[in-house]
């Protein structure tokens, strides 16, 4: 599917971007394009989906449809071969918009990275091509109830039947378990940290069921429920690469996509934070001048600024790097825990300018703030990030992803 980066629609104001050897002209046609998108085709739906609190089907397909979730996907197999800057572009402008939409979208695109890296050819032209057309939404599902981020904790087995594997166990807080057409599930397969092994299973295959969708906080309109496999059989030729291979795949998957595409989500949301309190500090008044104009008001809203600018800094230099194929696992580690931690200090800071009138839903700011509390957990909690990131300072840091699937740079300008 062909994508159109240049909108049709009357201009938007772009939003102040990190200059230089960052995002190029490419990047600020496709932004405009996506926001534009999202101004016209979601943002009228926010209170129906806050009121419905429900997966958003159809919208979640006519997003994919745009070609979005193939923005890594090479042109070869009809994807954009735009990188990991123009990935974080898709989803920070979706959830400046929507956080659950924008969720929707990096919950997908995690799932592409599973095929790209550790597909053989058969699966990649099998499913690629479907996933950049919009045909197909991805996911990975490697959570369970009782080892939480603790992967090696996990017990869903997969047991070899001649041609086949057989699934059983539940996997929980699966991106897009609802409107997932294809799930990345990593089971055991035999003991310890080489037993793990990843298997592509369609979501219409006997024996895999989504549980009922439960009541979140925040993010309405987008699912991240549980899988069960009961007995589900799987063919041999859907397993990605080979028995062992499952902790690879789960660690490349959330170092790789899952840090760079939160930290998106986060900085859209705190964008948005920004944007709808200067409106606030503009219109409403006091003492017969604008809100703005009391000092301890104008501080709040430039601390919210400052953080901005440098959350967007440290995730966009982290992607850049990951496009330009160098090492970089920390700097995607600091950025996920910088966005997310400032997302939530800039929506309190909004919550107590708006005072009384942020409590409102007919005011985003709640929605923003419940929203903000999704980002910190998956792909690991900020105190994660500080252990590696203490692992890195002190020269004991295990490995580095990044350099394992490292690629030539090919999102130039």
């Amino acid at each position: 599917m062909g994508v159109v980066l240049i909108s049709t629609q009357a201009r938007l104001p772009v939003t102040p971007t990190v200059s230089g050897c960052f995002t190029s002209a490419r990047h600020e046609r496709l932004r405009e394009h996506v926001r534009g998108f999202a101004e016209s085709e979601i943002r009228p739906r926010i209170a129906a989906m806050e009121t419905a609190r429900t997966v958003q089907h159809e919208l979640s397909r006519e997003i994919a449809r745009q070609g979005w979730i193939g923005v890594t996907v090479p042109a070869a197999y009809g994807g954009m071969e735009a990188g990991h800057l123009a990935k974080t572009v898709i989803i920070e402008e979706l959830s400046r918009v929507s956080a659950a939409m924008g969720a929707m979208a990096q919950a997908s695109q995690l799932g592409v990275a599973k095929i790209l890296h550790y597909g053989n050819e058969v699966q990649q032209k099998t499913w690629l091509p479907a996933i950049a057309a919009g045909e197909c939404l991805p996911t990975i599902a490697v959570t369970e109830h009782g080892s939480g981020g603790h992967v090696l904790g996990m017990s869903a087995t997969a047991v070899r039947d001649g041609d086949d594997y057989v699934l059983d166990g539940r996997k929980v807080y699966v991106g897009n378990s609802h409107v997932g057409d294809l799930h990345g599930v990593v089971v055991r397969t035999g003991p310890g940290s080489g037993g793990l092994t990843a298997f592509l299973v369609e979501g219409d295959r006997p024996g895999c069921t989504v549980a009922a969708e439960q009541p979140t906080l925040g993010l309405h309109g987008f699912s991240f429920g549980e899988l069960v496999f009961d007995n589900c059989r799987v063919p041999a030729a859907n397993r990605l690469g080979e028995e062992g291979d499952g902790l690879a795949v789960a660690y490349a998957s959330s170092v790789l996509y899952g840090r760079a595409n939160l930290t998106a989500v986060s900085l859209g949301i705190h964008q948005a934070l920004v944007e709808e309190t200067s409106r606030f500090c503009t219109e409403r008044e006091r003492y017969g001048k604008p809100l703005y104009a009391l000092p301890n008001i104008k501080i709040k809203l430039g601390q919210m600024q400052s953080r901005l600018m440098t959350a967007r800094l440290t995730a966009y230099h982290a992607v850049h790097l990951l496009d330009q194929g160098l090492p970089c696992d920390v700097e995607l580690m600091n950025a996920k825990v910088v966005n997310v931690e400032t997302a939530l200090d800039s929506a309190r800071d909004a919550m107590e300018i708006h005072a009384a009138a942020g409590l409102f839903t007919d005011r985003p700011i709640e929605r923003f703030l419940r929203d903000a509390h999704h980002m910190y957990a998956p792909a690991g909690t900020s105190d994660v990030q500080h252990l590696r990131l203490a692992e890195h300072a002190l020269g004991v840091a295990k490995g580095s992803w990044s350099s394992v699937h490292a690629v030539e740079p090919r999102c130039a300008g």
